[in-house]
């Protein structure tokens, strides 16, 4: 089955190619969508189409901060009914759990982690689409959305560590430096952002309990939406947990709030294993690292879990039939221009 999301998610899309010069009529129409389509928030549209809607986009219009443009206009009522359910919990990190609980509401691609590290915090955003495509403009939309979701129940005055990205730094970065106000680091091993573990527990001055409650009995009123598998769940985990070498069935099992036995059984029912889907991943996360010069080959392995360099390269000639520095080297051989 198609993952889906609503056409919430492209909210501000048709002004922001107003703004860079793009006639969006023949770029939605190759995706099956339309401008009317756009004005009803609640409508499903599969989310390949959304998130090659974006990259297109970016392309014919060469904004390559199309996405970020998209998330600079947003506001937190963007996310529909969980909005009032979010301005009203008591701290960010109950926003941000909140969010992690009514994803299937919001964007089922998207997953999130949050990573508590000393007196640091690393919130992890993967958006996850089978089978892969180019998604720079959807996870620049993503991060820039979570960015002014925390500014918005914080303040204006909050500004974090860092802001990470894991592709490479576009040519124009005045967007990303204007909406961030902080470091930007691009080629990082995660997609996401950086703040102090003391800001996710700052009291949310505008929090009322009662309208907490009020909203969460609504939310969870709602007619039932299309759930996601648990194949998509597991993946999107292993998304997240792989890079920080965690990515065990017992992790991932507690994570969805079931046991391992259970986990097994349900991946069984629907034709797939554990071992098949972290194969699967990996593979999906090797192309988009090993297509990176700025990742050595060692630290590629350590993303993908694999402690002994030895092991990585075994692996990956069983998977691509060739070594991976032989790999990268016919992929960078194809990709140089052609000499006149």
């Amino acid at each position: 089955m198609a993952t889906l999301i609503r056409t919430a998610a492209l909210a501000n899309y048709l002004e922001v190619a107003q703004h860079v010069g793009l006639n969006p009529q023949p770029v939605l129409r190759r995706y099956g969508l339309s401008t009317k389509l756009l004005a009803n928030p609640d409508q499903l549209i599969p989310i390949q189409a959304g998130v090659s809607l974006l990259e297109a986009s970016a392309a014919e219009s060469q904004c390559t901060s199309f996405g970020l443009r998209m998330a600079e206009l947003r506001q937190l009522s963007n996310f529909g009914e969980v909005s009032l359910l979010l301005s009203h919990q008591a701290t960010l990190r109950d926003a941000l759990q909140t969010m992690i609980e009514y994803r299937h509401l919001l964007n089922q691609s998207l997953a999130m982690f949050i990573e508590d590290v000393g007196n640091m915090v690393i919130i992890r955003e993967e958006i996850v689409i089978e089978p892969p495509i180019q998604n720079r403009q959807a996870t620049e939309l993503a991060v820039g959305i979570l960015y002014r979701s925390c500014r918005a129940l914080l303040g204006t005055h909050w500004n974090p560590r860092s802001v990470n990205f894991t592709h490479p730094e576009p040519i124009d970065v005045q967007l990303h430096k204007r909406l961030f106000r902080c470091p930007i680091h691009f080629d990082s091993e995660f997609n996401g952002i950086v703040c102090a573990a003391a800001d996710l527990d700052l009291p949310n001055p505008k929090a009322d309990p009662e309208m907490a409650r009020y909203a969460r009995r609504f939310v969870e009123s709602l007619p039932g939406t299309n759930e996601p598998s648990v194949v998509l769940e597991v993946r999107k985990a292993i998304y997240l947990l792989l890079p920080m070498e965690r990515a065990t069935i017992e992790q991932i099992a507690q994570s969805l709030g079931m046991n391992v036995r259970t986990l097994q059984r349900r991946l069984g029912d629907a034709g797939e294993s554990f071992s098949g889907l972290i194969n699967g991943v990996r593979r999906d996360l090797v192309v988009r690292y090993i297509e990176n010069p700025r990742y050595s080959l060692g630290r590629i392995a350590a993303m993908l879990g694999y402690s002994v360099h030895s092991s990585f390269t075994r692996w990956f000639i069983s998977q691509f039939g060739m070594a991976p520095a032989a790999w990268r080297a016919q992929k960078m051989d194809a990709s140089a221009p052609a000499a006149e």
